[in-house]
């Protein structure tokens, strides 16, 4: 049976990149040694990271005087780690789920950190509009998609301060204006790559502003001097993250990868707003994700919700189950997620439907 993968995060990588990578770990460049076993200063290596790096310039339209950086310890690392290299007096954190608020309980420990808005007693079911962010903040922290409740911001926000995002499972989706942003960072494990790397987008000249000490592995200017190379860096995820980014740009690069993700978010939210069964989570249509979309049974059907958990199962729907938090389904729509299994899915909705 063909198996249609939603997950959330690791998630579905394009065919060619795991078959590239596959070959990669059995014999890398004809060296006779895997991936796997090969150092990262090897004369091989070091060309991957720097197309990896000219890449994502490229296909996200880098200004000049930003640095590229490929280090570990996910996006959870990084919400101490922007902290520690920008905050001096005051940020400001923009508050729409459960990533968005770890990443400010960790500023919290470095600086004054101002919420300026939330929706967390709605249960995130929508981005805050309307809000003001304080003139003399450091910078504005943004969560641009939120898994778990399925919301995601669709353009840059224009603010008065310095920028810095969270773009862990939205990365190569759609276009971003970078010149608004002192950082941008993430996870790879959505869009990009397997676990075990993350990826810093960051202005050099936003660098050494802070007049605390900051260790030296949680500097970024220390992997910015050694370009990702002061430790021994994942060296397979950047691989894959390499064969990745050749997947997207060959396919039309990130205008296409929007038009796709609008594509399939259209198909699946059509199906859940005409589907007596189901209905969508978020409360204003304009914030719903188009990577994750989220949805539960409608109430007088909440009792169906493990039937067609395991009916979309047994059907080959993989990954569909709601984050354990929220309940429900979530549907991950990634860049290499082909239009036919979200057709799939709406099959699988409509059959469902027609038995009850």
């Amino acid at each position: 049976m063909k198996k249609h993968n939603f997950n959330a995060g690791p998630s579905i990588l394009p065919r060619e990149v795991i078959e590239n990578a596959a070959q990669a770990i059995l014999d890398f460049n004809g060296s006779g040694l895997s991936l796997m076993e090969i150092s990262h200063r090897a004369k091989d290596f070091q060309p991957v990271v720097d197309e990896a790096v000219a890449l994502f310039k490229e296909l996200l339209n880098i200004p000049e005087g930003y640095s590229v950086l490929f280090l570990g310890g996910g996006a959870s690392m990084e919400f101490c780690m922007v902290p520690y290299n920008f905050l001096e007096k005051k940020a400001a954190y923009l508050n729409t789920g459960t990533w968005a608020k770890k990443a400010m309980k960790e500023a919290k420990g470095f600086g004054e950190t101002i919420e300026v808005a939330s929706s967390e007693k709605d249960g995130y079911t929508y981005i805050p509009k309307n809000y003001e962010v304080p003139a003399d903040a450091d910078y504005f922290h943004i969560t641009t998609n939120n898994t778990i409740y399925g919301t995601e911001l669709h353009a840059d926000p224009d603010v008065n301060v310095p920028l810095v995002g969270d773009m862990s499972s939205d990365i190569f989706s759609r276009p971003v204006d970078v010149s608004k942003y002192i950082c941008i960072y993430g996870g790879a494990q959505k869009n990009l790559a397997p676990a075990g790397v993350t990826f810093v987008i960051v202005k050099n000249d936003a660098l050494g502003k802070v007049s605390r000490y900051i260790p030296t592995m949680l500097n970024y200017q220390t992997h910015v001097d050694k370009g990702s190379m002061f430790n021994t860096p994942p060296v397979v995820p950047i691989y894959v993250a390499l064969q990745t980014l050749r997947w997207v740009k060959a396919q039309g690069g990130v205008e296409e990868m929007q038009r796709r993700a609008q594509a399939r978010a259209k198909l699946l939210y059509d199906e859940i707003d005409r589907n007596k069964l189901f209905r969508g989570t978020v409360t204003n249509v304009e914030d719903r994700s188009l990577m994750n979309i989220c949805f539960v049974m409608a109430d007088e059907y909440k009792d169906l919700e493990a039937d067609f958990l395991k009916f979309a199962t047994e059907r080959g729907m993989v990954g569909i189950k709601g984050h354990r938090s929220v309940g429900g389904f979530r549907a991950s729509c990634y860049n290499a997620l082909p239009i036919e299994s979200v057709q799939a899915l709406v099959d699988c909705m409509q059959e469902f439907e027609k038995l009850h």
